[in-house]
């Protein structure tokens, strides 16, 4: 009998999604440094 089909906490998806997280915060963190206003300032919030 197959496996069932697992949806969600897969150890792929988590890897990627915690990869693409840290890319997210790096790139924020350069555009905040690079234009000297933080990220809501930016988008109009702050």
């Amino acid at each position: 009998m197959a496996p069932a089909p697992r949806f969600g906490f897969v150890g792929f998806a988590e890897t990627w999604n915690g990869r693409l997280a840290m890319l997210g915060f790096v790139i924020g963190l350069a555009t905040e440094l690079l234009t000297g206003q933080g990220i809501l300032s930016q988008i109009g919030l702050g």
